[in-house]
């Protein structure tokens, strides 16, 4: 045995074993993301097909149906709804000849491959050195998110051109040979996208100057060529819309997600706001394409391209959804020391770049200027903010690793679960939690109204029905208090506002208060309280999937008085104040309790001895006012403390027992080191 270890080929078969096994994982990994990637195309082309003619492909129709702009001799601008420049319109022009429905899946198809093509040429295009498994899965990655980014399902569906000039800018910069050939293929998508010249001075400072000189002559040749063969079209176009201005719909509309658009919706007109759209678009300018040149000599070509292409956007006087892919371009972009943090940015640009707007931001007054500009605000902070790593930092390889709390005895064997989801002591990201709690909350809100059938009257009678049944077991344990306490409350004034005024007002703020608190003061048990509270809420939402309860105050003939909604008209299928904003029928398990209970476990746990009273008197309020207000049976109330029992059994179950902070165990260190005084919690922020 000493001998084979001497001689080194048992080690050598085992090295060799484990690299295979590595090997063959990234191989599956590779061909099930090249399967997503597949499935997400044949569903977008499915979507694009399937919708009736009329519907679909809205803008394609427009150029070159019977009527289109491209099939008749007069403008190509008489009615506004051709965008792109007179090149663009040449180079159309062609398709006229093709069958319109053939069109259809010809252009449905082609644009496809252009987008699989953009993919393939972003993923080689990654700064290097990149591993072996980042090139291998970079591809199919790169393309699914392209299949599900707003942009590109924005082109499939309205049938634009806006791929290409992104695709041919790359393919300038990565993919062709010869300076010359590389300002050619950019020139030309300056002809369709003319703030896209943006690139001839990213070229001209980064060495690349027959490039630009050759970007610049390919937009002067075929913007010539358009004037030569359209020259009314090319004066409407550049002189008296001044390159495209006024084309489309109304430049203060939320699709023009341009500086442009961000100032006419603040309410600025006239010459100010052309003075100020153009001081702030030229800083813009200026700045971005510093950065961009620093970028590209650091090796990081790809993200100068991006940071150049969100510079473009912004200083465009109208950027449509469909032109704004070089946002995500800026996913390749490495931003924080720390190791927990590097995943924050390509999150927020791949959340925002295939999410609404809606679904990221909540409608509120004070949100509404950042509901409207997300995009923009995302190309701003990618063109002139984001503080992007270099890679020279000593960080880009190896950031500060992730510090991670002492593993705690648990006792059960397999716990935890999951071994790697270790209690980490470092606080989480602040942009990405908050990211988190908007996108889970949508998407809480969506699954609990599409648990009723997207309305009440779709679930009503399975609800009254259920209802009657969660009645009948009350009335059977004798705790059927529900009308004696509504009606009891009703008779005291001060009494009903007071509980009308903690269910409508604690529900929410309690919870993020606390969570608040902890994430200041207590990362770690910030992570495990949140993580609780997640796993109950998702147990809440099957619940409401598959149990749809009416509450007692929406049961005819029950005779409980609505306080807090005011009287409703059981005639109708649809009633209530709050029938089109969320499910009514969504009573068991209670949340109201279950986040009041949680709030309260949390309180007794984690709070000082003389706070611990408060998170006894939050749910006892919680589940008081619940019941009076006739919002909830008190069986919904033992439904909302299972689901938080089971939350917080299933955190347990995953990361073991709650590791305890840090704090005690630096204040213990500076005592026995001679400190003075207390020693605060030292989590790095």
């Amino acid at each position: 045995m000493a001998k084979a270890e001497h001689g080194g080929r048992p080690a050598e078969a085992l090295g060799a074993t484990a690299v295979g096994a590595v090997q063959a994982r990234v191989r599956l990994a590779r061909l099930g993301l090249w399967l997503i990637a597949a499935i997400l195309a044949v569903r977008q082309v499915a979507v694009v097909l399937s919708t009736p003619d009329g519907e679909r492909l809205t803008d394609l129709e427009t150029w070159v149906g019977p009527d289109g702009v491209l099939h008749v001799k007069g403008s190509l601008y008489d009615s506004t709804q051709f965008t792109g420049t007179p090149f663009g319109g040449l180079v159309l022009k062609p398709l006229t000849r093709a069958a319109e429905q053939a069109l259809g899946w010809g252009w449905t198809f082609g644009t496809l491959l252009l987008v699989v093509a953009l993919g393939l040429v972003a993923a080689r295009a990654l700064p290097q050195p990149v591993s072996r498994r980042t090139s291998l899965l970079a591809a199919p990655v790169a393309i699914s998110l392209l299949m599900l980014s707003l942009p590109v399902r924005n082109t499939l569906y309205l049938g634009q051109t806006s791929i290409m000039p992104v695709l041919l800018v790359l393919l300038g910069c990565f993919a062709v040979r010869g300076e010359r050939t590389s300002g050619v293929l950019i020139g030309v998508a300056a002809a369709l996208q003319p703030t896209l010249l943006l690139f001839t001075p990213l070229l001209w400072f980064t060495g690349r100057r027959r490039a630009a000189l050759s970007t610049g002559a390919s937009f002067a040749g075929c913007t010539v060529l358009a004037a030569v063969a359209m020259p009314h079209d090319s004066y409407t176009y550049w002189v008296h819309h001044l390159a495209g201005v006024g084309l489309g719909g109304r430049a203060d509309d939320l699709g023009n997600q341009s500086l442009h658009g961000a100032l006419l919706r603040l309410g600025l007109t006239g010459s100010l706001e052309i003075a100020l759209f153009l001081l702030i678009g030229a800083a813009v300018a200026v700045l971005a394409l510093r950065r961009a040149v620093r970028y590209a000599h650091d090796g990081q070509l790809l993200l100068a391209v991006a940071i150049t292409g969100c510079a473009a956007i912004v200083v465009s006087p109208t950027a449509w959804q469909h032109q704004l892919l070089w946002v995500l371009l800026a996913v390749v972009g490495q931003v924080g020391r720390r190791a927990s943090d590097r995943y924050v940015w390509p999150i927020a640009i791949v959340l925002v770049m295939t999410l609404p707007a809606r679904m990221m931001v909540p409608d509120k007054a004070l949100f509404h200027p950042l509901r409207a500009d997300l995009v923009l605000l995302a190309a701003l902070a990618t063109a002139a903010v984001v503080p992007f790593l270099s890679r020279t930092s000593p960080y880009w390889q190896t950031p500060i690793p992730t510090q991670y709390a002492d593993p705690a005895p648990s006792r059960f064997r397999r716990v935890p679960l999951v071994s790697f989801l270790r209690r980490v002591i470092t606080r989480p990201n602040l942009l990405f939690e908050l990211l988190l709690i908007r996108v889970t909350y949508y998407a809480y809100a969506q699954i609990r109204l599409a648990a009723a059938g997207g309305s009440n009257s779709a679930g009503r009678v399975t609800a009254e029905e259920n209802g009657e049944e969660i009645h009948s077991i009350e009335r059977a344990l004798h705790i059927d208090i529900e009308h004696w306490a509504n009606h009891a409350v009703v008779k005291v004034d001060w009494l009903r506002d007071f509980f009308d005024f903690y269910y409508t007002s604690f529900h929410f703020g309690v919870p993020l208060a606390i969570l608040a608190v902890l994430y200041w003061r207590r990362p770690v048990d910030y992570r495990w309280a949140r993580t609780a509270i997640g796993f109950a809420t998702v147990f809440a939402l099957i619940g409401f999937w598959l149990y749809p309860l009416a509450p007692p105050r929406l049961m005819p003939g029950l005779g409980i008085i609505d306080t807090v909604h005011g009287p409703q008209d059981f005639s109708k299928p649809d009633y209530g104040t709050l029938t089109e904003l969320t499910n009514q029928y969504a009573a068991m398990p209670s949340l109201h309790f279950g986040w009041s209970l949680w709030c309260g476990l949390v309180i007794v746990i984690l709070a000082p001895r003389w706070l611990k009273p408060l998170g006894l008197l939050h749910p006892l309020f919680t589940v008081t006012s619940i019941v009076a207000t006739g919002n909830h049976w008190v069986l919904d109330a033992a439904g909302g403390a299972m689901v938080v029992g089971a939350g917080f059994a299933m955190t347990y179950l995953f990361q073991g027992p709650r590791a305890r902070t840090v704090t005690a165990r630096a204040e213990k260190d500076a005592v026995s080191s001679g400190a003075r005084g207390p020693v605060k919690d030292r989590t790095p922020s």
